[in-house]
């Protein structure tokens, strides 16, 4: 098979870029080890930033966002046994949307079946191979056959656990890394939200976050030790922590039901530089990895698929290469910044073990300036409805 870029990983980053390559008339082929109801089986992020809606406009996947997603104008902070919102419109002239990764993944998914583009689930061991040179290609076993695709470019979207990065000669590449010291229990269920807006909540017993995916779907986290399992948390253990560390206007409004997805998830800010290798490209968590207190980290894959996309168009339609030699250091000027937002996001909110009375006094210090200062308020939420690409 030849096609001009394989994009290994059927993810949001890979089937955003590979929708975005064919309306820029981009042959692509997307290579991934799963089936696609795994993929869609990922329960991930809900919050998208306005640049993601657009872009998914862009290749005809965002009609059912608009018409299903819920806009949000601002978020809350609750610390002090109060809640402080912070108006992100009034302040940015922007607004949020919440609509689950896994309906946007869906609608990519449905997307590039109606435009009859190859999509290769189940693939195993898949490998890329000689990125480095001019003539690159990808492998893979396929019903017990081995398979290989020829192509001009490779873009690597398979996650951060996937094997384009690891492809790499570890001389080649840097990586940065912080694994914080506790993790989300999250739930989700079958209940309306506590609140319209979503609530950022920092209490002596720990971080909690009330947010949604739609008005009769609701998710919930709480910070919890890496050493927890579910197990360990029944539904009535988790409603009770919860409103322990909410304000008692939410804990009296709390709506409580059986859980119908429960998960811990470990938190991590990583960085891969570059995120370019010859003619072999990363892109979403691939190359990084943000905790999701900031709610960057699909964002992040959208905008490194219009990235690339646009240096690959560049290269095509006008000769020349100066996108794709730029792409790293453009994609990576804005992860980094979301990196700093995130780290700051998590470490103004959460319980450290580290930082005793003085650190969690310093917090709320930090809260109370954000929410009474119009310029720090403003770079929140600058931040949070995403900086422009």
């Amino acid at each position: 098979m030849r096609t001009k870029v394989a994009i290994i990983g059927a993810g949001p980053a890979g089937l955003l870029l590979g929708q975005l390559l064919e309306s820029y008339g981009i042959d692509n082929v997307i290579i991934e080890r799963q089936s696609a109801d795994y993929v869609l089986g990922r329960i991930r992020a809900g919050l998208l930033e306005e640049g993601t809606v657009r872009l998914l406009d862009e290749v005809g996947a965002g009609s059912r966002a608009r018409r299903e997603g819920l806009l949000h104008d601002g978020i809350e902070l609750a610390f002090g046994g109060a809640r402080h919102r912070i108006d992100m419109k009034a302040l940015t002239g922007k607004t949020v949307m919440i609509y689950g990764q896994t309906e946007v993944t869906l609608d990519l998914m449905n997307a590039r079946k109606a435009a009859g583009l190859t999509t290769v689930y189940q693939a195993a061991d898949v490998t890329p191979l000689d990125f480095d040179t001019d003539h690159p290609r990808v492998t893979y076993v396929k019903d017990g056959a081995t398979h290989e695709i020829e192509c001009d470019f490779i873009a690597g979207c398979d996650g951060f656990h996937g094997i384009s990065r690891a492809s790499v000669n570890p001389t080649a590449i840097e990586t940065f890394e912080r694994v914080y010291p506790f993790g989300w229990l999250g739930i989700l269920s079958e209940t309306p939200p506590v609140s319209h807006e979503l609530i950022y909540s920092n209490h002596a017993r720990g971080f909690a976050l009330c947010t949604m995916r739609s008005m009769h779907r609701s998710r919930h986290y709480v910070q919890c030790s890496l050493d927890d399992h579910v197990d360990q948390w029944p539904d009535d253990r988790f409603w009770d922590e919860l409103k322990r560390r909410i304000d008692q206007k939410a804990a009296d409004e709390l709506v409580t039901g059986p859980s119908i997805e429960k998960s811990i998830a470990p938190l991590r800010s990583f960085v891969a530089e570059p995120m370019r290798f010859g003619r072999m490209f990363l892109a979403g968590d691939a190359a990084h990895i943000v905790p999701p207190t900031g709610a960057k980290g699909l964002n992040l894959a959208a905008s490194d698929a219009h990235y690339l996309a646009t240096a690959l168009r560049e290269y095509y339609d006008e000769k020349s290469s100066a996108g794709i030699d730029h792409y790293s250091a453009t994609a990576l000027a804005r992860v980094w910044k979301a990196v700093r937002f995130s780290w700051w996001m998590t470490s103004m909110l959460h319980k450290f073990p580290d930082t005793g009375t003085i650190g969690a006094r310093i917090q709320l210090a930090e809260l109370d300036y954000v929410c009474s200062s119009q310029a720090a308020m403003t770079s929140l939420a600058e931040n949070y409805v995403g900086l422009p690409f």
